[in-house]
């Protein structure tokens, strides 16, 4: 078992989580609330890394991140930073193609609240943060919920875009799921076989307990 591995997958996941929460959530409102033209690209673009190739989106970032881009270059002469093959690239790339898993569950959600509520909270003399914290957050909160599970078990399991981004590493950028892929390459089949099922054991947790989690909140309704 390549325990290493799998302590930086959860902390790749917690760490793209808490970035992407507060980004994801006020996008989300955003989008859900917002009517404009060309709100249609915008949630193009939102839902593209869910249907891109995970080599095609992995590409396409190496370019944009690489030591060869404008914004690479810079990072690197201003800040002595690299942005891949290491934990920061990883951090990025899983910020980017776990957007529309975050954002769409988070926007159907502040859709299904009634407008009606909003104004009835500023006729009361609520402020647009309080209305936000006291009444849709927890209108909206499983959905939310859902979504961060969603986010933290795709970041657990995501191959193709972190391989490319970060390579293989140990230590800095070897995930769970490169780490069964090595030991399939190797043709070690129990070790794989034991990495697989502790990942299928954390997913199958994770989202059962967001399942619980949410329908007890329904009841308490």
């Amino acid at each position: 078992m390549d325990w290493q591995a799998l302590m930086l997958s959860l902390e790749l996941a917690a760490v793209t989580l808490a970035v992407l929460l507060p980004l994801g959530v006020w996008l989300a409102r955003w989008l859900a609330y917002t009517r404009f033209a060309g709100k249609g690209w915008i949630e193009a673009l939102v839902v593209l890394p869910l249907v891109l190739p995970p080599t095609v989106l992995g590409y396409y970032l190496l370019v944009s991140l690489g030591g060869a881009s404008p914004l690479g270059r810079w990072m690197a002469e201003v800040f002595g930073v690299r942005l891949t093959f290491n934990f920061l690239g990883l951090v990025l790339a899983s910020i980017v193609f776990n957007v529309p898993f975050l954002v769409q569950p988070v926007q159907r959600a502040f859709e299904s609240i009634p407008r009606q509520l909003g104004e009835a909270a500023a006729v009361s003399g609520l402020s647009g943060w309080q209305t936000f914290w006291r009444i849709e957050l927890p209108l909206a909160w499983p959905g939310v919920l859902s979504a961060m599970v969603l986010t933290f078990v795709h970041t657990l399991g995501e191959f193709g875009v972190v391989l490319m981004i970060g390579g293989s590493i140990p230590g800095e950028t070897k995930t769970i799921a490169i780490a069964i892929y090595d030991r399939m390459q190797a043709f070690d089949l129990a070790g794989a076989d034991r990495m697989a099922l502790l990942l299928l054991a954390l997913s199958l947790g994770a989202v059962g307990a967001s399942f619980f989690a949410s329908a007890r909140l329904a009841m308490r309704r």
